[in-house]
């Protein structure tokens, strides 16, 4: 179509055609065109628009000019100044001839210039140039005036590029809006896919403009043409193989199910339209054709096969809104599902090797799809192994938007489908959901409230399944997800708390896993010990804490959490859950909670879970009453104590009530809970004990509720006691007192608090029934061992330890009760065994507090066994015999000894237990009945020093039968020479000796005590009549001699510390007497060798014992008792000394260790350095140079008092220079100094830690205990008490080395 010059040029555009600056002065072109339509470019050349729109407008215009002139006109148009000029000026002068090109030519690279220049005009911005276009096309393609073409397919093309490609809204400038959908819905008919395609194109883009376009009166022109449009696109997608062509039918498809055109088509009813396509439908048979559902369904499977992702994901798309936009009948989903469109979502999520897009589309496409519960259950079984990779996909991806619906598909197949999971799959479902919650609950990654829950459930679905009971890892990963879901909810719980509900539903169900058969034992344990671990280190201190700030829902959460845990009371796990509760305050938590949720629900769940609780802390079935009354119970504690203190006489509830208030208040005081206040619960006891008195002495409240009210009542007046004094009754007391006395009740068959009991203990009323509970428990834990506990101080200890405290503490009748217990057995028939089992607690008792035994002796101990020996029955039993004898061998080496210097009883015993020693027994082997005899008679002995038990001490010092048994041991041992050695503790020879040497070193201690004066010590050297024995015990020192140089270790030692007693004694004698020694010359050299070769003996004692006693003879030549030198002579003496010299100068041994092994030979050098007459060869040993390096080493090692005895005696013998001595005052000052300032306790000043014999079969420990006593009381550190110096023995040395400098200094 063309126009005339006049009727497109005016004066204007002549007017401002000739103000271009770069325009040609030339008037008109070759054909005679005016300037103002030539349009000159950048290169040089010029464009005559006219004659280019005659050009092309005239379909006989050859087609190489047309095409020629397309491609210049575009290459101007990309110049700007071209482009602004002609859009200026001209711009609409070319709309119609290029439109009509379009509609003329036949030539496709012509079309496609023109259809690209067309484009390229419509995007320089000019809005009202692209309406032109569109206006003008859509007019063509409206009227109908074409027939269907090549031609037509261009202009399709364009219109439907324009259309696209445009950001502002070109559909108002459609004129004829129903005819061209009308032409186009007609042109879908057409057998051509390549008119098809363009014609959905088009109507793609027409239907998405007319849907976001703001002009018309909002109806939808395509609507129109419905169902038939439809049919008709889903024909061209079913039939066409083009992905473009599919591409655009799918697009459109979408937009119009987004449109509700299908659901419009559904509620019509219009499913058995006839349908005109080929090869669908045969109309002309008068048949119906397949639902539209149906239809859809084969329509999308080749787009679902295609191998081009784009139109698989547009399917996939056309699918969410297709099913997402359908009425809510759910029968198009149904018939999807029975059409096998998920087995072919299914295959693409396979192979789309977990791509996002594909992913997601298909994961919301099988979610809607699994609506048709049912028909998808088969096909999700078949698939849902693709579903596996694919939630591991999404689980690594924070907040992915695909999550939850991964997991609602996993937990449909979990639960519909429960046994096709195998093992594998269980355990890589398990893991990726573990690593979800752990990195949820360590920060890593967010989680969708609703992917949480569903996280939970599946897991829990999980553990359900019995193939998972075989699982070995899964018991893992169960603990590890329940620990990270609560760990992970724990801060969310106020804004979440259906999330935190649900982690507590899957950490019960893991412990109720825990007790699966399939198991072994030790994963059982583990995954128990972890769901208690996270209940008492998380949640119990996490909800006591926020109770106040959460809802009544998470605390009911918690609570039954920890209530299915408590059910199972046979469990030990449960036991320490039930600890950590009660430890917590569980018991005012409980009240607590009733308060602040005063519902029915929360009332119901606290007071079972209360009985729950006691079930466990006190037995099975203990919290019955609690179940029982729950209904009945008010949630206030002080209506709890009101309704205590009403008469229950025929009244079941109110008895019930009673009762379950009663097991409450004393569940919790034995935990030290308080659920009212102290003098409100005690007056709430008293009302009831006087209210209730005829009930109670009527038997009609059974025995155990008794005991609770005595433990409550106990309890409640000791504390009064202790804190405050308060006004109580006594009639109400007196009641209790009578009930104790009449009724047969059973104190420790259970619980007590510390304080109730120590209260008990303290009312003599009751000492008698007291006395009879203490014997049940003695038989009770002699026959089954039960360990009954005590409460209180927030600590739980064994029964018999409270006991063993009460005891010792002294201020209640405890003692009185034991002693009064074993004095009326003793005096009863047929008791030898529960007087066993009582001395046998008694033992316990001091075992675990000594003090114990000073208090049970100021209360008659010694009188009770002076009864079972004196005045019973009993007396010659032999299990009574060797359990009082081990109770007395504790007893007596535990007491004071001014405990026992006025009980005369105790001097009757000892003369009961000598009388058992059997002189006719084998002199070499001694049973252990009479070694623990000996060993009491040696304490006695012992005592005997301190002035207790001296009567006894001489009874046996001059017991006939003693003295013979221990002579007839000492000689045949003697007899045995050299295989002596091989008779140690561990033989009956050995041990029958070592004891007869330590009741004989005892006797040596005892004798000065008991009889000062009495004895002659010169008596055991060499005596003129070695035949006649000496009348008190006693082993002369040639014996000791002999003993300590072939018998064992031990015997040495023991022998020597006898030795060593003995030579002081004598010294003692012949310094204060001035006596003579009447000892030989043989047998002292005797004696002096077998000291000399022990000196450096390997056992430290040994070998100080021995220099000592070498030191003592040889101190003996100063009083000129000796006629001859001996040391001289004696190259041993010599040898000991240098050897000594050599090692105290020698810088490599100047260690303590070293320096402490020879300090015997420091004895004798000081005894050889103190002769009136000092050997010659001394000054030759401490020479100057051996002197000098002494001083050195001394420098650096810790000075010892025997060191420093040795620097004096050096100095009073003059063999210390002035420079030395200045050297050694300044070592001992800076070490008196640092003494000063060293506060630590003396390391020799340590106490022994005794043992209490257990085991009567083993003497060793009696051995042992004598033998520290024996060393702890025999050496020159003691002072005037007994006691070892140590550190003050070392500052006197100090201090008189400086006095005896100041008076050189000072003469």
């Amino acid at each position: 179509m063309l126009f005339n010059d006049s009727e497109e040029l005016d004066l204007e555009l002549e007017e401002e055609a000739e103000a271009i600056s770069y325009c040609d002065p030339a008037p008109t072109c070759s054909q005679g065109h005016r300037s103002t339509l030539i349009i000159h470019t950048q290169q040089g050349g010029s464009i005559c628009l006219l004659c280019f729109s005659n050009l092309v407008a005239d379909p006989l215009s050859p087609t190489l000019h047309v095409s020629y002139a397309l491609s210049q006109l575009s290459l101007a148009v990309s110049q700007p100044q071209f482009l602004q000029s002609l859009r200026s000026l001209h711009s609409h002068l070319l709309v119609s001839p290029l439109v009509k090109a379009l509609s003329a030519f036949d030539d496709e690279p012509i079309a496609r210039q023109l259809i690209d220049l067309i484009v390229n005009l419509c995007g320089s911005g000019d809005a009202s140039l692209c309406a032109q276009f569109v206006a003008m096309l859509s007019d063509r393609l409206a009227s109908g005036a074409l027939a269907w073409s090549r031609r037509q397919v261009f202009t399709l093309h364009c219109v439907g590029v324009l259309l696209n490609c445009q950001t502002y809204n070109l559909y108002a400038h459609i004129k004829d809006k129903y005819g061209l959908v009308s032409n186009l819905v007609a042109g879908l008919q057409l057998p051509s896919e390549e008119i098809r395609g363009e014609i959905l194109f088009v109507l793609y883009n027409v239907s998405v403009l007319q849907y976001a376009s703001e002009d018309g009166d909002g109806t939808d022109v395509l609507l129109a043409f419905c169902p038939k449009i439809l049919h008709l696109v889903m024909d061209a997608l079913m039939k066409t193989q083009i992905d473009d062509v599919r591409l655009n039918c799918l697009a459109l498809l979408t937009v119009l199910s987004q449109r509700g055109f299908f659901a419009n088509v559904d509620a019509n009813d219009t499913s058995s339209m006839l349908y005109e396509a080929d090869n669908f439908i045969a109309a002309e048979d008068g048949k119906d054709g397949p639902p539209l559902h149906t239809i859809f369904a084969e329509a999308i499977k080749g787009p679902l096969l295609s191998s081009d992702s784009q139109v698989q994901l547009s399917t996939l798309d056309l699918l969410f809104h297709y099913l997402s936009c359908e009425g809510d009948s759910g029968k198009h989903i149904q018939v999807l599902v029975e059409e096998n469109i998920a087995d072919y979502v299914f295959e693409i999520l396979r192979l789309s090797e977990c791509r996002d897009p594909v992913v997601n589309s298909c994961i919301q496409v099988l979610d809607l799809l699994s609506m048709a519960e049912q028909a998808f259950k088969q096909r999700l079984f078949v698939g849902f192994a693709t579903l596996i990779p694919v939630l591991r996909y999404v689980a690594e991806v924070p907040f992915h938007p695909v999550q939850s619906q991964t997991l609602k598909l996993i937990w449909n197949c979990v639960s519909d489908c429960p046994g096709m999971l195998s093992n594998s799959q269980i355990e890589e479902l398990a893991l990726v959901f573990t690593r979800m919650l752990k990195k949820h609950a360590e920060g890593e990654m967010g989680m969708l409230p609703q992917t949480l829950i569903m996280v939970c459930s599946v897991f829990v679905a999980l553990m359900k399944l019995s193939s998972s009971h075989g699982t070995l890892n899964l018991a893992r990963l169960v603990q590890e997800a329940s620990k990270h879901a609560i760990l992970g909810c724990l801060d969310i719980s106020e804004k979440h708390p259906i999330q935190f509900l649900h982690s507590l539903y899957l950490l019960k169900e893991a412990y109720l896993y825990s007790h699966e058969e399939n198991f072994s034992e030790s994963s059982k344990m583990e995954l128990r010990k972890c769901v208690v671990d996270i209940c008492t280190t998380h949640l119990l201190p996490w909800v006591v804490t926020a109770v106040n700030e959460i809802e009544e829902n998470i605390v009911l959460g918690v609570l039954e959490t920890f209530h299915s845990i408590l059910l199972q009371d046979s469990d030990i796990l449960a036991m320490e859950l039930a600890k950590a509760l009660v430890s917590s305050s569980w018991f005012s938590f409980s009240f607590g909670c009733l308060g602040l949720y005063p519902t029915e629900k929360m009332k119901c769940r606290v007071y079972l879970m209360l009985s729950s609780l006691v079930d466990v802390l006190l037995g099975k079935d203990s919290g019955q009453p609690i179940k029982d009354a729950a209904l009945y119970l008010p949630s206030d504690p002080v209506d709890l104590l009101f309704l205590l203190g009403q008469k229950s006489s025929h009244n079941l509830e109110l008895s019930s009530c009673q009762s379950a208030i009663l097991l409450m208040l004393y569940t919790g005081s034995l935990y030290d809970e308080r659920l009212a206040d102290e003098k409100l619960v005690l007056a709430s006891l008293e009302d009831y004990l006087l209210v209730n008195c005829s009930d109670l002495q009527s038997g009609a409240v059974d025995s155990l509720a008794v005991m609770r009210l005595v433990n409550l009542y106990g309890l409640f007046r000791g504390l009064a006691e202790m804190r405050y004094q308060i006004p109580y009754s006594l009639k109400a007391e007196g009641i209790l007192f009578q009930l104790m006395t009449e009724n047969e009740w059973d104190l420790p068959s259970t619980g007590i608090h510390s304080v109730s009991l120590k209260w008990l203990f303290q009312q003599e009323k009751i000492s008698k029934q007291l006395s009879y509970q203490i014997l049940k428990f003695c038989r009770s834990d002699s026959s089954n061992g039960t360990d009954i506990v005590v409460h209180g101080r927030n600590d739980q200890v064994p029964y018999a330890q409270a006991i063993a405290e009460l005891v010792a503490a002294g201020d209640n009748y405890g003692a009185t009760i034991f002693v009064c217990l074993l004095i009326e057995l003793a005096k009863n028939d047929g008791q030898e065994h529960d007087i066993v089992l009582v001395v046998n607690l008694v033992e316990t008792i001091i075992n675990i507090f000594p003090d114990a035994s000073e208090q049970l002796c100021l209360n008659g101990l010694g009188k009770a066994i002076y009864t079972l020996y004196y005045d019973s029955s009993h007396t010659y039993s032999p299990q009574i015999l060797m359990a009082t004898s081990i109770l007395i061998f504790n007893i007596l080496s535990l007491v004071r000894p001014e405990i026992l210097i006025d009980d005369e009883n105790w001097l009757a015993v000892i003369m009961k237990l000598m009388k058992y020693f059997n002189p006719l027994e084998a002199a070499d082997r001694w049973n252990l009945e009479t070694l623990v005899v000996i060993g009491i008679l040696s304490l006695v002995l012992h005592h005997s020093t301190n002035e207790a038990l001296v009567e006894a001490s001489k009874t046996i010092l001059f017991n006939s039968s003693l003295i013979s048994a221990i002579n007839s041991t000492i000689c045949a041992a003697s007899l045995k020479g050299p295989a002596l050695v091989d008779h140690d503790e561990g033989t009956s020879i050995g041990e029958t000796l070592i004891f007869a040497l330590l009741l004989n070193y005892f006797s040596l201690r005892s004798l000065p005590a008991v009889l000062p004066g009495f004895v002659d010590w010169q008596n055991f050297f060499d005596p003129q009549n070695r035949t006649q024995p000496l009348s008190f015990i006693g082993i002369h020192c040639h014996d000791l001699c002999r003993l300590m140089h072939f018998g064992s270790s031990l015997v040495k030692l023991v022998s020597s510390y006898s030795l060593l007693e003995l030579l002081t004694r004598l010294s003692d004698q012949l310094y204060e007497k001035h006596l003579e020694s009447k000892c030989t010359m043989g047998s002292l050299m005797s004696v002096i060798a077998v000291l000399e070769g022990l000196v450096f003996y390997s056992d430290p004692r040994v070998a100080m014992n021995s220099g000592i006693c070498l030191s003592i003879i040889l101190g003996w030549e100063k009083l000129d008792m000796q006629e001859t030198t001996m040391v001289d002579k004696s190259s041993w003496c010599r040898l000991i000394v240098e050897e000594l010299a050599m090692s105290l100068a020698a810088p490599c041994l100047a260690s303590k260790s070293f320096i402490n092994h020879h300090k015997p030979a420091i004895h004798v050098a000081v005894a050889m350095l103190k002769l009136q007459k000092v050997p010659g060869w001394m000054r030759s040993v401490f020479d100057d140079t051996c002197i000098s390096c002494l001083i050195e080493n001394l420098a650096t090692i810790n000075v010892s008092t025997e060191m420093v005895l040795l620097i004096q005696e050096l100095l009073d013998s003059e063999f210390l220079k002035t420079e030395q001595i200045a050297i050694l005052s300044r070592v001992l000052q800076a070490h008196r100094k640092r003494m000063y300032a060293d506060n630590a306790p003396d390391d020799r000043a340590d106490e022994h830690v005794k043992k209490i014999i257990t085991t009567p079969d083993d003497m060793g420990e009696v051995r042992e205990y004598l033998v520290y006593l024996m060393s702890s009381k025999s050496s020159l550190d003691m002072d005037f008490r007994g006691l070892h110096f140590g550190k003050k023995r070392l500052l006197e040395e100090i201090e008189l080395f400086f006095r005896t400098i100041t008076v050189e200094d000072d003469g």
